[in-house]
């Protein structure tokens, strides 16, 4: 293992870990976000004199060690300044998400105790503003101009000028920073896919744990060189937090603020980065959006696709090629795969999956293409990352892979994962009692089942608490049958329902661009209303259905389903900002409807 690699095992908290990998990077470039249609970097040397400069700012504002500070914005690089700043004064950084509601701010706000406010846009201003009024935080920093009206007791200061007053000499920043692997680095609130969003304490350790153990993955399987990372999933997201700001501090890595989910594929093809953390939807929608457009370059292509995903099934399965196979292997290393790559910059190492668990068929599907497509596996309350696919370890894309280095992971006695380590949270901000429910002699209770297989890899079968029990006792995986259902062209997103119900139903989300292509086909008027009532749409979508069912078992198969009335959204409260459904909010909406299915 490179020394390097050694050395982030060490270091005592995240700010030495950063003005270190500074030290040694220089003039380099570390922070790149785009304006004007041009890229633009910050060098490593120049964060860390805007680091250092903030964090006398923040000092000589009042803040003190320990004082909380949210921070708001979309991923770009004053947020990694201002989240190692906040830390190198001493204080503890409050992400939050951006589409979070006035009310939302208010919650976290009084939970969290913060006392200021960081913040990027008049926009987001607008939002956050009447909660801060509200709470007792006295500080607001905006990094853009702001026109705030009558802040009232706020005080309200310029970001850029906080930095251009508080020149600091980042060695005697970096000395001042005493803190030990145990002290609180962070609040991050898990976003909530039932009931209000609670604050995991992640301590330095805790995320300097996960940086250590992704960097031995990467050095050890894919070989330490000049990373490059694109940062597109919200930054107030644990998974990203670590994964996309952290570890790449930690190698040392240059970091690409994307412009937004609809610039993403073109950012990937400007940016060129070796390695990316990604949620599975995202890639669901993209393994759509390839076929579809192989699917129109004409007969060879399909068949080539095709040929390449038989052939990246069988190695995925473990069964033997065909000799067969050898040619046409070398036709797609040829023809097929480079042209794929570059839609994927040319140099990609590795995508890292997480947050949500990713259907098989989806790895396998770019394992194919020639793209390396790892699952990890994590919580909020681990920092977040407990264990990761590796080629090292052998590829199996139904499984999360063995756990990082240094962490414990075993199976209780009725299926539930428990982690011990470092990477374990302290608890709950303020919430001793939901501390006490998952944190148990030190193991953390993750509420997900799941097996580990005779190679150390973890399986996860589903979340403990989303598990269906059929009024037969029966138990059914919800997530398992929502992603098959996802998979086809014809379904975008689908919820499953049951619990203590003679069988299973669904609440589903037509593909938008499948539905287009129909309404052309059929002649019909593309009035979304009206296609729910239209008996030969509902029949389309149902034999999508029924092709999912002939895969299931008995007691898994949907025996009816109803549409959605509009797509599950962040904005409709339909889905987290991680992208996960949530549960509780549909079951609100739809609720009536899925009981009257047992009743006709």
């Amino acid at each position: 293992m490179p020394a390097a690699a050694r050395l982030l095992e060490h270091f005592p908290n995240l700010v030495t870990m950063f003005f270190t990998r500074a030290a040694e990077k220089g003039d380099a470039p570390f922070l790149w976000g785009k304006s004007g249609g041009t890229w633009h970097s910050t060098s490593w040397a120049e964060a860390a004199r805007q680091v250092a400069a903030l964090a006398t700012a923040l000092k000589a504002s009042g803040l003190r060690a320990g004082d909380r500070v949210m921070l708001v914005s979309e991923n770009r690089p004053e947020w990694a300044i201002s989240d190692l700043a906040i830390m190198a004064a001493g204080c503890v950084t409050v992400p939050t998400y951006i589409t979070n509601t006035e009310r939302d701010h208010q919650h976290i706000l009084e939970n969290s105790g913060a006392c200021a406010v960081i913040v990027s846009t008049q926009k987001l201003a607008k939002v956050l503003m009447p909660a801060v009024l509200r709470s007792q935080a006295r500080i607001v920093i905006g990094f853009d101009d702001m026109k705030l009206g009558q802040p009232g007791s706020i005080d309200f200061y310029d970001w850029r000028a906080l930095i251009a007053e508080h020149a600091t000499d980042p060695a005697e920043t970096a000395k001042a920073a005493t803190m030990q692997r145990s002290d609180l680095a962070c609040i991050i609130y898990t976003s909530g896919t039932g009931g209000a969003p609670r604050g995991v304490m992640q301590h330095h350790g805790a995320i300097l744990h996960n940086v250590a153990g992704a960097a031995r993955v990467v050095s050890e399987d894919f070989g330490w060189d000049d990373e490059v990372f694109l940062s597109f999933l919200p930054l107030s997201h644990a998974y990203e937090h670590t994964g996309g700001q952290f570890l790449p501090i930690g190698l040392g890595a240059e970091i690409y603020y994307s412009e937004g989910l609809d610039k993403l594929a073109s950012n990937i093809e400007e940016v060129r980065p070796t390695l990316m953390v990604v949620v599975p939807r995202l890639f669901e929608v993209l393994r759509t959006r390839i076929t579809k457009a192989i699917e129109k370059q004409g007969k060879l292509s399909n068949y080539l696709l095709d040929r390449a995903i038989k052939i990246g099934g069988k190695r995925a399965a473990g069964k033997p090629g065909s000799p067969l196979d050898l040619p046409m292997k070398l036709v797609l290393e040829t023809l097929f795969k480079p042209k794929i790559g570059k839609k994927f910059g040319g140099r990609m190492k590795a995508m890292v999956s997480g947050g949500a668990p990713l259907n098989p068929e989806v790895g396998v599907f770019f394992e194919s293409l020639g793209l390396t497509f790892l699952q990890g596996y994590g919580q909020t309350e681990a920092a977040p990352v407990i264990s990761c696919n590796r080629p090292a370890a052998g590829l199996k894309h139904d499984t999360v892979g063995p756990p990082l280095a240094d962490t414990e992971v075993r199976i209780a006695e009725d299926g539930e994962i428990l982690v011990r380590g470092e990477l374990v949270m302290h608890g709950y901000w303020r919430n001793e009692d939901e501390t006490a429910r998952v944190l148990k002699d030190g193991w953390l209770h993750t509420g997900d089942i799941g097996v580990i297989d005779a190679q150390g890899r973890i399986k996860i079968t589903d979340r403990k608490k989303d598990i269906i029990v059929t009024d037969k006792g029966d138990n059914v995986a919800p997530q398992k049958i929502e992603g098959m259902l996802t998979l086809q062209n014809e379904i975008v997103q689908a919820m499953v329902s049951g619990d203590r119900k003679p069988y299973v139903t669904a609440v589903i989300v037509p593909d938008p661009e499948w539905t287009q292509e129909y309404c052309a086909k059929s002649g019909a008027g593309c009035n979304f209303a009206k296609l729910k009532e239209d008996r030969d749409f509902k029949a389309a979508i149902g034999a999508a259905v029924e092709r999912v069912n002939k895969d299931l078992s008995q007691i898994e198969r949907i025996r009816r389903f109803i549409l959605a009335d509009e797509p599950f959204t962040i904005e409709n409260q339909q889905l987290t900002p991680s992208l996960k459904i949530r549960r509780h909010v549909l079951r609100e909406v739809y609720g009536e409807r899925l009981d009257a299915l047992y009743k006709g």
